[in-house]
């Protein structure tokens, strides 16, 4: 099944962003799809159900699409390391971990000062090796897509995982901690608050974060760049695309809101999307995710 793409320009620096007539719906009939993390020595395509508590695999060369691990812990956000393991925020069952090359499953975190986390949300890496995450309440509010808990903690925090599985936070003044992303540099670090409907910037300074002030309002969920050093957003009609500055320059228009998004492909030019519906979608496009140092 094929969607027609609608990219909306609101300014001349969006002129350049493209990419096929048709959005490929890649999967449907899931409840609430969200981190997709591409793999690209393997090829494929790995997300989240989570209210299914299960997660899906998508084959590239093939097209096939089956399931990747059931039970899941309600998994939500993922990504791929540089080693090229899955890092997974397990919401479900209130940790993060990580899947090693043999399968096998290796916590990197659950607790905080011996407090159980609240239901981690969504994951980075830095090239140093750490790993920072997002720890909102959406995972222990009903049972919808986890298990109704109080938390332990008392407050949703953005954490960082040192090399060496120290865990510590590094912001604590958010209501709910979203989506999360470095610039391709990783001198700054970009993560939306759902709840209080904005995206906010930090400096990222010897493991630390400082700053915070807000760069866009919206409700917003996952966030990616682009080589350009554009930020495109998941928003509730689609993906938002903002300029560095801060100007909104375009969208991707999208039949409902999206959750998450990834880059992938050869040329890291594939655009799949995840949403509340249930849905994955792909597109071809003329820019291309953003490039990490190694």
């Amino acid at each position: 099944m094929r969607i027609r793409a609608q990219f909306e320009k609101l300014d001349d620096r969006f002129t350049g962003c493209d990419g096929d007539e048709w959005l490929e719906v890649l999967h449907s009939g899931s409840r609430k799809t969200e981190g997709p993390a591409y793999f690209p020595a393997g090829r494929y395509l790995v997300w989240s159900d989570i209210p299914n508590d299960r997660m899906l695999r998508w084959d590239e060369t093939t097209g096939a699409v089956g399931v990747f691990r059931h039970s899941s812990g309600n998994a939500n956000g993922n990504t791929v390391d540089r080693q090229g393991r899955l890092l997974t925020c397990e919401q479900g069952a209130r940790r993060v971990t990580r899947t090693e090359h043999d399968g096998t499953v290796t916590v990197l975190a659950d607790r905080f000062e011996g407090k159980r986390l609240n239901s981690p949300n969504d994951i980075v890496e830095h090239s140093d090796g750490s790993i920072w995450f997002t720890d909102p309440r959406y995972g222990i509010t009903d049972y919808y897509e986890g298990a109704p808990a109080p938390s332990e903690i008392g407050a949703d925090h953005v954490y960082r995982i040192d090399p060496s599985g120290g865990l510590t936070v590094v912001a604590d003044d958010f209501e709910r901690p979203n989506g999360l992303a470095f610039t391709a540099d990783e001198s700054e670090l970009f993560v939306v608050d759902t709840r209080r409907r904005h995206l906010r910037r930090f400096q990222v300074v010897d493991g630390t974060l400082r700053g915070g002030e807000v760069f866009a309002e919206g409700w917003f969920d996952g966030i990616r760049f682009d080589h350009a050093g554009r930020l495109w957003c998941a928003a509730l009609d689609g993906l938002w695309c903002y300029h560095p500055d801060g100007t909104l320059i375009g969208k991707l228009l999208l039949p409902g809101s999206a959750s998450n998004l990834v880059f992938g492909g050869a040329r890291r030019n594939n655009l799949f999307i995840t949403n509340s519906a249930g849905d994955v979608y792909s597109i071809r496009v003329t820019f291309a995710g953003a490039s990490y140092p190694d």
